[in-house]
């Protein structure tokens, strides 16, 4: 019996260990501390792969050898802008009243570092969002909530602003964080079945 590979997750994102261990794997967290404000790329699919990369690499750079470290980063595309979590409550609420009733597009970069080998694999999924019309007193309340600060585009699936979603057209998870699916074809790029990663 083979012995299961070491799973790190580069993220300090509670949905996303979420998701992992819904899907029977159970990573380490270890937090990157990348600068995200300080990279740039050409567009926000770009960006989302570039941000992934950065902060699988500053983990991977940390380990001893032999660990798969999962690195993810989201944005949401409107009118061609990246735009991640918001500043505070004012720029939340700005953000709601420029996405009701409009589509936007979550990119989530993904990227898998092999720690033995030092190979690498990344890619950015893409789903578009198709977002309500909350009226103005809803995305107050919202917003006073809190939640949207600590979440990319100020919204999730998987909280109080799922009501304020019509529909997606695409992978759930990679508007929450990550993209089981991308996760899995990812690995297998690196030869590793995400089944050898499950739990007992």
């Amino acid at each position: 019996m083979s012995t299961r590979r070491p799973l790190v997750l580069a993220s300090a994102s509670p949905a996303r260990l979420a998701l992992l261990r819904q899907a029977g794997l159970d990573p380490r967290v270890v937090v990157s501390g990348v600068d995200e404000d300080a990279l740039t790329a050409a567009n926000p699919a770009e960006l989302a792969k570039v941000l992934a990369e950065a902060k699988a690499a500053a983990v991977a750079a940390e380990l001893t050898g032999g660990e798969l470290v999962v690195g993810c980063d989201s944005v949401l595309e409107l009118d061609g802008e990246a735009l991640g979590k918001p500043a505070d409550a004012a720029e939340a609420t700005a953000r709601w009243m420029a996405m009701r009733g409009r589509s936007g597009v979550l990119r989530t970069g993904h990227c898998v570092i092999d720690t033995a080998n030092g190979k690498q694999v990344s890619v950015t999924a893409s789903t578009t969002v198709r977002f309500g019309s909350p009226d103005d007193a809803e995305i107050a309340a919202y917003v006073a909530s809190g939640e949207p600060l600590y979440v990319a585009g100020a919204f999730t699936l998987d909280g109080r602003s799922a009501a304020f979603v019509d529909g997606i057209d695409g992978d759930a998870g990679n508007v929450i964080g990550l993209s089981l699916p991308t996760l899995r074809r990812l690995l297998g790029d690196l030869d590793v079945r995400i089944t050898d990663l499950w739990t007992e």
